[in-house]
């Protein structure tokens, strides 16, 4: 279990994680990553759809990606709000799988928010949207 600060927990939260985060996609998860101005742990949520199994498969996948995130929580800057989304892929792999797609996809996105304040592909996508 991950100690309540340490946890999203609201649905605002994970909006706001999900819509203005960077996303970053592997086989087995997708990552969404987002540095807010809030001091603090940083926090970690999980998203894992039906569509991944029944209810005993999606808690046994939670499981799995909450023990290999717990460590990875330490090295974030504070403030860092993460969400996985387990994809239906995640149901066959090893904790070890998890744990390689979860170091990279959080590595590949602080690159990201390194970059920028905002990905800059996805502001260029959104102003050429709009017109």
């Amino acid at each position: 279990m991950l100690p309540t600060e340490s946890r999203l927990h609201t649905a605002a939260e994970f909006s706001a994680v999900m819509r203005s985060g960077v996303r970053v996609g592997s086989r087995h998860v997708a990552v969404h990553l987002q540095r807010s101005g809030r001091d603090g742990v940083p926090r970690a949520g999980f998203v894992v759809s039906s569509k991944v199994g029944n209810s005993v498969v999606r808690h046994g996948v939670t499981r799995k990606l909450r023990h290999q995130i717990r460590p990875l929580l330490l090295d974030l800057a504070p403030g860092t709000d993460v969400v996985v989304r387990a994809l239906p892929a995640s149901i066959s792999a090893t904790s070890a799988e998890l744990r390689s797609d979860l170091v990279s996809s959080i590595s590949r996105a602080l690159s990201k928010v390194a970059g920028s304040p905002r990905s800059t592909h996805a502001a260029r996508a959104r102003k050429d949207k709009r017109g």
